[in-house]
C-alpha cells in the first residue's frame, strides 16, 4: 500500500522558536547558578514586544531582559521593530505556586517513607509520549528528519553568508512516500525563506532548490515528479514576531515526532526536570531508542502517565504496531522492570539538572546524538530478552 507521511519544521528565527530559545536560555542561566531551581518560562513575542512571564523559585539571580536580549541577537534580529536592542522587554515572572510544591518537594511515596528517588513528586498530571522506528540511522521518522535538516540548512548558509538575502525566519515541510512502511521517496518540499528586498522571486526558488533541497535529501528519495513549493505566496520579507506572533510551546510537533506519534499536550521549553512534561518525555524517547537498538522492535510508542505529586508513572503503555518480538504487555513489563520512570531517578540518569536546554530549542529535542536520552547504552542489557 502507497502512503504519503508530512511532517514540517522551522529556523530559529520563527516567532515561537525565538520565544522557546529564550525560556530555555534563561532556565539554563537559572541552573548554572542554582542546580534546584524550579520554573516554568513562558515567552509572547508580537511586533515589537517580549512578555516574560511564568514561575520561578529559585536561589539564582537573573538578568531575564539582558539575556533574552543576547537570544534576539544571536539569533539575527538586528533590524526592525524586534531588534534586540530596540524592541520592548516585559517580566513578570512569579515564585511556584506552593500547592505545587506541596507534591513536588516530597512525593506522595516519600511521606509513606519511600527511598531516594522517591524524594520529588511529579510536576504535574499528564501523559508523555516515546517514540522509535528504523527508518533511519537516528532511530527517527524520516519526514522530520529530513524537515529539520533542510531548516538548519536555511539557517547555515544564512549564518556563513553563503547567501547574502536571507533572514532570521524560515518554515520547511517535508511529504515522504512509502511503500507499506519503508520510505521510498520524496514527494513534495516546502521551503518558505524569510528574504531581503533586493533579491528575485527566480533567484530564491533556484537556491533553495539547489543548496538547501537538494545538499540535503539524498538524490535517490528525489525524481521528476518531486515537486518544490518555494516562497508560495511570492514574497516573504516580513518575518519573525513583526509578521506574526510567537508563543513558547506552541510548536511541540516539531520538537518531537513530526506527528508521527501522539503528543500528550506539555510544551518543553523553560521547564525544568521536575516537570514531566519535559523530563518523562526524554526518558521515553531514551527507552524507545535502546528497545528498538536492541531488536526488541522495529517500531515503538510508549505512553507514560503521572499523578501530580506521584512518583511512580500510573501507567505504561506500549505499541510496537505489530514488529514487536515480544508481545507489547511483555515489552511493557520490561520497561517497568529495567527503567526507572520516578523524576528523581530520570533527572540522575539523564543528567537533566545541568544547562543543556537552550541547544534544544530548535531542530527538534529528538535525533541528535548530544543529548544523553539519545545514547544507546542499554542495548546489551535489553537483549537477553530476545
Amino acid at each position: 500500500m502507497r502512503r504519503f507521511f508530512t511532517s514540517e519544521s522551522v529556523t530559529e528565527g520563527h516567532p515561537d522558536k525565538v520565544c522557546d530559545c529564550i525560556s530555555d536560555s534563561i532556565l539554563d542561566e537559572l541552573l548554572k547558578q542554582d542546580p534546584s531551581t524550579r520554573a516554568a518560562v513562558e515567552c509572547c513575542a508580537a511586533y515589537n514586544t517580549l512578555f516574560i512571564t511564568g514561575e520561578v523559585t529559585s536561589r539564582a539571580n537573573v538578568d531575564y531582559e539582558a539575556v533574552a536580549r543576547r537570544v534576539i541577537q544571536n539569533i539575527g534580529y538586528y533590524a526592525g521593530d524586534f531588534a534586540y536592542d530596540k524592541c520592548n522587554v516585559i517580566a513578570l515572572v512569579h515564585a511556584q505556586s506552593p500547592d505545587i510544591a506541596l507534591g513536588v518537594d516530597s512525593s506522595l511515596e516519600n511521606k509513606a517513607g519511600g527511598d531516594e528517588s522517591d524524594l520529588i513528586g511529579a510536576g504535574d498530571q499528564g501523559m508523555m509520549f516515546g517514540y522509535a522506528c528504523r527508518e533511519t540511522e537516528e532511530l527517527m521518522p524520516l519526514p522530520i528528519v529530513l524537515a529539520h535538516k533542510l531548516a538548519f540548512r536555511l539557517a547555515q548558509l544564512r549564518k556563513e553568508k553563503l547567501v547574502d538575502y536571507l533572514r532570521p525566519d524560515g518554515k520547511t515541510q517535508v511529504t515522504v512516500e512509502y511503500e507499506g512502511k519503508t520510505p521510498v521517496r520524496v514527494d513534495a518540499v516546502v521551503i518558505s525563506a524569510q528574504h531581503n528586498t533586493h533579491v528575485s522571486h527566480e533567484q530564491i526558488e533556484r537556491d533553495m532548490i539547489e543548496l538547501v533541497a537538494k545538499a540535503v535529501i539524498p538524490a535517490q528519495l528525489l525524481d521528476e515528479n518531486t515537486k518544490y513549493f518555494i516562497n508560495p505566496t511570492g514574497r516573504f520579507e516580513i518575518g519573525g514576531p513583526e509578521g506574526d506572533s510567537g508563543l513558547t510551546g506552541r510548536k511541540i510537533v516539531v520538537d518531537t515526532y513530526g506527528g508521527r506519534c501522539p503528543h500528550g499536550g506539555g510544551a518543553f521549553s523553560g521547564k525544568d526536570p521536575t516537570k514531566v512534561d519535559r523530563s518523562a518525555a526524554y526518558m521515553a524517547r531514551y527507552i524507545c531508542k535502546n528497545m528498538v537498538a536492541a531488536g526488541l522492535a522495529d517500531e515503538m510508542e510508549l505512553q507514560v502517565a503521572y499523578a501530580i505529586g506521584v512518583a511512580r508513572p500510573v501507567s505504561v503503555f506500549v505499541d510496537t504496531f505489530g514488529t514487536g518480538k515480544l508481545s507489547d504487555d511483555k515489552i511493557a513489563e520490561v520497561v517497568k522492570k529495567e527503567f526507572d520512570l520516578r523524576p528523581a531517578a530520570i533527572i540522575k540518569k539523564l543528567g537533566l539538572r545541568a544547562p543543556i536546554y537552550a541547544q534544544t530549542s530548535s531542530y527538534g529535542h529528538f535525533g541528535r546524538d548530544a543529548y544523553p536520552w539519545e545514547l544507546v547504552d542499554r542495548t546489551d542489557d535489553l537483549k537477553k530478552y530476545l
